[in-house]
């Protein structure tokens, strides 16, 4: 149920040179993604005040993931996960130049803003899966939980710099060359992986993966009981999964509405300050669990943070104190991206070499393809019962459910 040990070393993927040239330049890259989803929905607000419009844009986000993971997967087995990140990144760059381009001329219409928005969401899959591969060619398994925490904190870096960063091309350039100069940020990365040392050419002789495809539905479902056969790989997608299903990061939407029950429903400095206050966790969890080597990756930790993460978004949902929310915001934060990576290195370390593609794609189909049904649970049963009530029950139920996960994957150890 536990990985490897490793060195005790802080920071330890930052002492691979590769992998600080990947860090800089995806940190670069998620920030630009980052920037994008601000200066686009400004601007189709602006001009279609469509709230549908804006239901559709996380629709279209998560449900890529869902439908395309395993696909997404199982190619980065069979090809080099260096092009299809690539081909991500063309698709994220060509997005935003489209974008400049529609708002340049005045032409932006409802169905442009939907196809711009379903095209950014299948780049996300093209990028997730395959990026998780080259993560391991690039540090090993020695050094994978610091690669995939550290890389989980340059996304919080992106999600924190990606709003002030685009309300500054906002002002100095205007949406039109705003977005323009948003795509050359996508350029550095995809020039980098041209000659990158890793993926396939680069791996020991015994490991190249499995030639075979997934073509079918019925492939997807092989590829699911392969991977389930696994009890740590099917204990840490299930649990991945719940999380994204009953909580995901549907209660960031509703924030203004917590800001409002708290008395700081204005856009000022403190309703800012709950919007950042988890990605603010998150990055904390990041630097300081490096910094540390704290929390080696196991199941059963795992699953400990995971209720954690439970019990403090609960109480945030019911206490109505300002100050305290924020405390409770940043450590749902913290553990939240604590679990999560621990969950995604036990994947990749479990999963063999010729089929780590695929378990990859499993795990992101469950754990970001679920959070397009999380706004079901927070919002849709939060305009029934509250979402004070809402956020409360799904942490509930997913504190439940994580518990009889983790009971489960100790009978199976003993």
């Amino acid at each position: 149920m536990s990985a490897p040990s490793a060195a005790p070393v802080a920071f330890a993927a930052l002492r691979h040179p590769g992998y600080r040239q990947y860090f800089a330049w995806s940190a670069l890259a998620m920030m630009a993604d980052s920037i994008e989803h601000v200066i686009s929905y400004w601007v189709i607000y602006q001009q279609f005040h469509s709230a549908a419009l804006g239901g559709f844009a996380v629709i279209s986000h998560w449900l890529p993931f869902l439908l395309f993971s395993v696909y997404s997967g199982s190619l980065a087995d069979r090809h080099d996960p260096r092009r299809m990140i690539q081909l991500g990144m063309g698709l994220f760059c060509g997005v935003s130049i489209a974008w400049g381009l529609l708002f340049i001329t005045g032409t932006l219409q409802l169905w442009h803003a939907a196809l711009l928005l379903i095209v950014h969401g299948c780049a996300g899959v093209l990028w997730g899966p395959p990026s998780q591969v080259l993560l391991h060619d690039i540090v090993g398994p020695e050094h994978l939980q610091s690669a995939v925490r550290l890389n989980a904190t340059a996304r919080q870096l992106g999600l924190l710099a990606g709003p002030a960063v685009g309300g500054v091309f906002l002002l100095a350039f205007g949406p039109n060359v705003g977005i323009l100069v948003n795509a050359a940020l996508y350029l550095p990365f995809i020039l980098w992986l041209v000659a990158a040392p890793y993926g396939p050419k680069f791996r020991e002789a015994g490991t190249q993966a499995a030639r075979r495809a997934i073509r079918s539905l019925g492939d997807v479902m092989q590829a699911l009981r392969e991977i389930g056969s696994n009890r740590v790989i099917a204990a840490m997608t299930a649990l991945a999964g719940s999380a994204s299903l009953f909580i995901g990061n549907a209660y960031q939407a509703q924030m203004p509405g917590f800001a409002q029950d708290l008395g700081h429903g204005h856009v000022d400095f403190s309703y800012s300050a709950l919007l950042a206050a988890d990605a603010a966790g998150a990055l904390s969890a990041g630097i300081l669990l490096e910094s540390r080597n704290l929390l080696r990756a196991s199941a059963r930790t795992a699953c400990i943070l995971a209720m954690l993460w439970c019990l403090l978004l609960a109480a945030f949902a019911l206490i109505p104190f300002y100050p305290l929310s924020l405390l409770l915001l940043l450590g749902a934060g913290f553990v939240e991206l604590a679990f999560n990576a621990m969950a995604q290195t036990l994947v990749q370390l479990e999963a063999p070499p010729q089929m780590r593609g695929r378990a990859i794609g499993v795990y992101n189909m469950f754990a970001m393809g679920m959070r397009t049904f999380s706004g079901i649970t927070v919002g849709l049963v939060g305009q029934r019962i509250g979402i004070h009530w809402s956020l409360a029950l799904s942490a509930a139920l997913l504190f439940v459910v994580v518990g009889l996960l983790m009971q489960r994957a100790q009978r199976q150890a003993a």
